[in-house]
Order: C-alpha cells, then structure tokens, then sequence
C-alpha cells in the first residue's frame, strides 16, 4: 500500500467516524465510596487475613477485592451497584453473600463457618484470590482520561517516549516533542508532581530514559480543574510508575534486545504485610539512534542564492534507575511514606554535517563540521508525605515535600573545514544545575452524602544554573579564543505560590463542580557573557484561574460533560536566556528574555457511553490563546572566520492569538473474542493571527496569518490467536498545517508486535518493530523575508526489538484496599488524587 492510499484509508475512515460521532463528547465515571466491613465466625468472633471479593453483578470490571486484617474488618473503595460477595479463609469453608451497595458507610458483618475437619490449623501461608476482570486500556474518569499501556505490545521493552506514541489524544513528533490536540504546550508530571527525572527542560533524551515497563499508567487531563496546577495550555500528562500494592512478596523482571542496537533490563519488586509495605525498581539499558536532518535554503539577498546542508548524528546512550519507597501505617486513621529515585543518562554521540554553498557569481562553497561530544546526566529526588483520616466519612488531609535534584554536563569538539581546507575549532562546555523543593498540603471535606469541600495550598521553588564556555581556533588565529557572544553565565530563579478551593455537589442527575485557584509566580533572570553583555529581568505575575464541570447522567453508563477552565503557559527556562546553545554556526537557536506567558481559555462538551464490549468518548473542544509563542526564523549576514555567511536564527516570540476547535474522539471495542480496537481520531481547525517585525533582525514584517483544517489519526487493533498469543498492528496518520510563515507536511507511520504467554502465565516473550515502512519523518517548508527553506528530519529510522518477561509470586494474594491516599504516588487514580 502506497502513501496516497494510506492517507486515502485513514481520511475516509476519519470523516466517516466523525459523522456518526460529531454530536458528542466526553464524560466522566462513577465515583466510587468507601465501604468498611467485617467477616466474624460463629461465635462472633474476627476472622483475620480472609480475602472477601465484591464483584458486580452488571459490570465485572468494577470488582474489588481486599484482605482483612488482624482484626477482621476490611475497606474498600467501589462503585455503587449490586454485588455477589465471596469470603474464602483458612480452615473456613467458602462463602457466598449478595448486597446492594448505595452509599459510602459500613455493610456490616459477614459470618462464616468452619470446615468439618481442620486441615491446616497452623499454617502461615494465606492463599488469596485472584479477580480477573478484564482490563480496559483506556478509560473516562472525572476530570481525566486514564491509559493503561500493559497490553500495548507494540512499546514492550522501549521507553516513555515509545508509550506516549501510542496514548489517545498525544502526538509524538520525530524530535520528541510531544503535543496534544496539535499544541505542544504539555505539562509533564511524574506520580502527581513536577520532577528532575524528565530534566530542565523536558527534551527526548529523557522521555528516552524512563523505560516503558516501570509505568503504571498515564493520565490524560485535556481540561485540567482548579485543584491541578495551571501551566500547561495543552494539557497535563501524569505518568504514574509502578508501585506493587499486592501483599506478599511480588516482583517481575524484563529483559529486551533490539535493532538499532538496544539493550534493556528492568526490574521491580515489592513486599506487603500487615501495616508496613516497600517497593523497589531499578536496571538499565543501552541504546543507539540515528538523527538525519537536512536543509535547503533559496534566498534572494545576501551572497548566496542557495544553501544546502546536511547534518547525521549518530548516538550511543546507557542510562540506570533505581527507585525505592516505605509506606507505614502508624494507626488505622494516619500512615506516612517515603520514597527516593536516583536517574543517570549518559551519552556519546558523532555528528557530520555537510553544507553547499552556491554563490550569485557561481561560485561554489563547501564545508563540513565533524563533533564528537558527551553528556551526562544525573537527577535525585526524595519525597516524603503524611496522609490523615479525621474520620471514615471521608475527611482527610494530605501533606508531602519533594527534595529534586538534576545535574547536566555536555561537551562537544567540532572540527570545520571549507573546500577540504582547515577553517576552524570549536570546543563547546555546557553546564546546568537544577534544584527544586515543592511542599503541598491537600484538605477534603465531604458534605452530606453528595457534596464535597476541597481546598490546598502549594508552594514551588525552582533554581537553574547555567554554564555555556564555547572556545575558537581557526586557520588564521591558531590559539584559543573565547566566542565571547555565545559564552555565558546565567541564574534563573522561580518561585510559585498557590492556593485552590473547588466544591462538587450533584443534584439529582446533574453533578457540577466549581472550582477557583489563585497563582503567584516571581521570576529571577541574571545573565552575563563573556563580551560583557549583562540581562537582569524580574517577572511577577498574579493570576486566578477558575474551572467550572458540569455532568448530566442519562445513565450509569451515559453521560454528557461540559467544562471550562483558564490556564497559563510560562515559558520553560530554556527560551529566556539569551543564546543559549551553540552547535551549528549556521542555525543558531536564540533565548529571548522579554517572552511572556501565554493564557489560554479552555471549553469542552462531551458524551460518554461505556459498555461491557465497547467505550466511545468524543470530545468537541474549542481553545482561545492570547500572546501566543511563535518561533520566528531569520536568515542574518554574518563573518565566520572572516568570509560572509547566511546565518539562520530561530527566535521565541508572543504573537497575536491562536485558536484552535475540533472534535477529539477515543473509542476502544471489543469487536469479536479474538479482536480488539483502539483508536483516536482529532479532527480541528486552526485560525492564527499575528505578525512579527523587528527591524534590527528583519527588513520587513513576517506574518504568521493562517488558518486551515488538519487531521491526526492513530488505530491499535489487537488480535488474540489463542489463549497465550496475541498480535497487534498500529497506525497512526498526521495531516498537515499551513500558514503564511511555514507549511508542515503530512507524515504517517505503521507499527507492529507480537507477544506469547510462556511458563505456564510466568513469562512473556515480545517482539515489535516501530515504523515498518520507514516513513516517521517531519518535513516542513518555511517562507521568510527574502528566504524560503525545506526541512526534513527524521529522529529515529526503522527498529525493531525483542522481550522477555518474568514474574514471580504474582497473584497469590488478592490486593489490599486503598486505606490511605499516597499523596506521593499518586496511586489510585481517581480525582481526587489529582495533582496541585
């Protein structure tokens, strides 16, 4: 199937989907309650360790199950509905209840009787039970869209960046930039906060080192509420990792190999008993990747009417992992918990790039620039909390702090000749410290039996250090010289004050919530080069950023949304100080000091229908932002080692206004018992407005006017061959998007894998190859005064890998229920575990 095809499959498909869809939208599930219980024998008396499992009448993946404790009793948290309950224990014969549960509240005893003859009065080992409900990869909670990439074969043994690739709603683009519903502004945070793990500034390498295998699940929140922290326009993306809440000692080990070459191993483990619990992940990996770009430029000023360049760098990474926590419950109303993560990334890499040069006199300039470089990275972070339950209605109050620490070394040797001919030298020294601290405090209170008060306090402080020493020689000046304009010093200082109060309530079938945070932010910028050129900037600003969510259920399973929320894009660190990096002489990215936030005004209207065999989520959306950031590119005239260059720089700038409206539709359905779908589709329109014009850059204005319809697309479709052998194949399909100032075109990509189940359910063995076709690559083409210039890049080219899993002690023993909320971790999932 050729190009044209595939993109005639997936427009077809996509319009034809958005017929039957396009009244729709998104909606949120049930809540759950808390339910506290007993199990007693005959004479009344506690039965302790017994596993009790709730399974629902009408919908077998809303089952629960827990242990009892020393004193018999046991809590969980279910959705209200009707219930088959069986209590198996030790030397009790196995019984069997029936309950309708309403409301949160105790259900009172569950009394069963003692086998005829005692057959193992003595023993220690507590036999649980497994529930095997099938597990949906994708669901709508309230105020977020959970994905579950345990059954995603296509990412087994590969990295965050490979999961995000496969989440509904997220796009992935060749360099690692992430997007969601066409806007790269995504907030990214691990179990509920931001982290040092992913860096200063959030780029591919370290999507790259967090491996697929330690996360949990991700967290979509498109429309973030009042009680989540407001950066991020496009939305927040919350990685949850893996943290075993199963008792007894559990563990499972992964090991992959892989072409490009790759290598993964990977591992965790945890142990439950009574009120003390801990979990320990850790490995490592080695990786090497291949990054083509290619450029070619027609100017009509200057001393060249062409330019072409070609730059490969080819990359040789390993990073380690190890992570660490204690959970303790000190009485039954008051646990605490603590937890550490050390994280290394390492690299090598060599680069070639090749540029043409043709002249208006015809006459013909070449050069290349060869690097060898490394870096290294190593990121801490610490975090410890303390939960309290005032009372078994509900009243809690959460309180944690996250000590994070990342540091970043990157050196480089670049070597230039022009005609074959030695020109010059560049040594490249770049340093970044990182240190944050972020301390919250989380109250809910319940009101009645609908209603709820929540209400927190955060605060955020951040320090990066940079460091940027880039030395010269050249044929004419052999000894070292200082690029004076590119070496520098800078200190960028943040600190985030924030508070929230949110109230849910709901009045027969209509459920609302409201919500209002207030953010002050105070940012410190102190900047020095080595030509002397110095830059302090002071930014406050104090904004309230409301929410509004509003639910009508036509059923359980039915449901309409609507919501409103505000939000804010700071600028990352990275675009504020001025040139901050330097590895090509003739495409240099530079900081801009003055950037401002952005704000965003965020509506939705969805519909939610979910059922046993199929969910379908639709979404119609509509985004307001105001001093929206561009990336302006400039072509400058300027003297490389004394001979004339065209030299083109890319710059962050607010300009005028971008809007964006669509419909965003997630759908999974079991079709037949062998085969299974998941897709998204994101269908928006796009309406920019602004111009940008500096006349010490540029000789006239550059207009970023524009606006058009685009198109993203991806399908998952899984095929069960027997019990213990499943393939799947993916797709996804990236339309393109123009305005006057570039035209992106589309791009495409097909995916597979294949995984068995080995070892009688121990083991899994993998196999997966990304981009089968080859065809994941980014191509754009930018006009500008007097310039136009085509681009292509493609990140990482055809791979494929192969993994095995195995697990031990996995499902001897049922889970606890969720006693106390993990502030930390993030654990359950639901909303109100959402992050400040």
């Amino acid at each position: 199937m050729n190009q044209t095809e595939i993109i005639s499959l997936f427009t077809k498909k996509t319009l034809g989907l958005t017929f039957v869809l396009s009244a729709a939208a998104l909606a949120f599930a049930q809540e759950k309650v808390n339910i506290t219980g007993s199990v007693v024998n005959k004479d009344n008396q506690p039965v302790p360790y017994a596993s009790v499992t709730y399974v629902n009448k009408t919908n077998k993946a809303l089952s629960e199950g827990a242990l009892t404790d020393e004193k018999g009793q046991y809590v969980m948290g279910i959705t209200p509905g009707n219930y088959d309950i069986t209590i198996d224990a030790i030397d009790y014969r196995k019984a069997a209840f029936n309950k309708q549960i309403a409301k949160a509240g105790n259900v009172g005893s569950l009394s069963i009787e003692p086998e005829s003859t005692t057959t193992n009065a003595k023993t220690q080992d507590i036999k649980g039970v497994v529930i095997t409900a099938t597990t949906k990869p994708y669901k709508v909670e309230l105020d977020k869209r959970t994905y579950d990439p345990s059954q995603d074969i296509v990412s087994k043994g590969g990295s965050l960046q490979d999961v995000l690739s496969n989440v509904p709603s997220v796009s992935v683009d060749t360099d690692g930039t992430v997007s969601m519903r066409g806007s790269s502004n995504v907030r990214f945070l691990i179990n509920g906060k931001p982290s040092a793990l992913l860096g200063i500034d959030d780029g591919a390498n370290a999507l790259q080192s967090i491996p697929a295998d330690q996360i949990e699940r991700i967290e979509v929140i498109t429309n973030p509420s009042s009680k989540f922290e407001a950066s991020g326009t496009a939305g927040i993306l919350n990685i949850i990792l893996k943290k075993s809440k199963k008792t007894g000692f559990n563990g499972s080990v992964i090991g992959t190999l892989g072409y490009l070459p790759q290598t993964n191993l990977n591992t965790n483990l945890s142990w439950r008993k009574g009120n003390v619990s801990w979990f320990l992940n850790g490995g490592g990996g080695y990786r090497e990747s291949k990054n083509t770009n290619r450029n070619n430029a027609y100017l009509s000023t200057g001393d060249f009417r062409e330019t072409h360049n070609e730059s490969i760098s080819k990359s040789k990474n390993d990073n380690y992992n190890a992570s660490g926590g204690l959970l303790i419950d000190l009485t039954e109303k008051t646990s605490i918990n603590a937890s550490g993560t050390v994280r290394t990334f390492n690299g090598q890499n060599v680069g070639n790039i090749d540029y043409i040069n043709y002249g208006f006199n015809n006459a013909i300039t070449t050069r290349n620039r060869t690097s060898t470089g490394n870096n290294d990275n190593l990121a801490f972070q610490g975090d410890f909390g303390l939960d309290h339950k005032f009372d078994d209605k509900g009243q809690i109050l959460a309180v944690s702090l996250s000590l994070q620490s990342n540091r970043s070394n990157n050196g480089s040797d670049i070597y230039q000749t022009q005609n074959n001919l030695f020109d010059l030298e560049n040594i490249i020294d770049q340093k970044t410290r990182n240190k944050t601290l972020i301390g919250k405090a989380d109250y809910e209170l319940p009101i009645g039996e609908n209603s709820k008060l929540e209400a927190g306090y955060r605060i955020d402080i951040n320090t990066n250090n940079y460091q940027n020493i880039i030395t010269q020689s050249t044929s004419t000046l052999p000894f070292t010289l200082y690029l004076e304009d590119y070496s520098y010093r800078a200190k960028y200082e943040e600190m985030f004050n924030a508070g929230y109060v949110q109230f849910k309530s709901k009045i027969g079938k209509l459920a609302y919530q409201l919500g209002i945070r207030n953010e002050n932010s105070r940012i410190d910028i102190d900047y020095l080069s080595f030509a002397g050129d110095a830059k302090k900037s002071v930014k406050n600003y104090n904004n309230l950023f409301p929410s509004v969510f509003l639910s009508y259920e036509i059923s359980k399973d039915n449901q309409f949304l609507m919501n409103y929320s505000r939000r804010i894009d700071r600028p990352r660190s990275y675009f504020l100080i001025p040139n901050p990096s330097y590895s090509d002489n003739q495409n240099i990215f530079d900081g801009n000091i003055d950037l401002n936030p952005s704000y965003v005004d965020s509506y939705e209207l969805g519909y939610s229908i979910s059922k046993s065999k199929f969910t379908i989520n639709p979404t119609l959306y509509f985004r307001h932002q105001t001093d929206d950031v561009k990336i302006v590119t400039y072509n400058k005239q300027e003297i490389i080692n004394n001979i004339p260059t065209t030299v083109f720089h890319t710059k962050p700038v607010n300009i005028g206004s971008d809007d964006r409206f669509g419909l965003d539709l997630n759908f999974n359905w079991d079709a037949t018992k062998w085969l299974k779908l998941l897709g998204n589709v994101d269908l928006f329109g796009y309406n920019t407005k602004g111009t940008f014009f500096d006349p010490t850059l540029i000789s006239k204005p550059v207009p970023f006017e524009g606006s058009g319809f685009a198109v993203r697309a991806r399908l998952t479709s899984t095929v069960k061959i027997d019990k213990t052998t499943s393939f799947q194949l993916q797709g996804f399909y990236r339309g393109g998007q123009k305005t006057q100032s570039i035209d992106r075109k589309d791009m495409y990509a097909l995916n597979f894998g294949a995984s068995k189940t080995i070892w009688k359910g121990d083991g899994t063995l993998s196999f997966n190859i990304q981009d089968i076709f080859n065809t994941r690559a980014m191509q754009s083409t930018s006009y500008g005064p007097g310039f136009t210039r085509d681009s292509y890049m493609q990140w990482q080219p055809r791979q494929f890998a192969v993994s095995l899993t195995y697990r031990f002690k996995q499902g001897e023993k049922i889970e606890q229920p969720k006693r106390k909320k993990d502030v930390n971790s993030n654990a359950t999932g639901d909303d109100q575990q959402g992050p400040m």
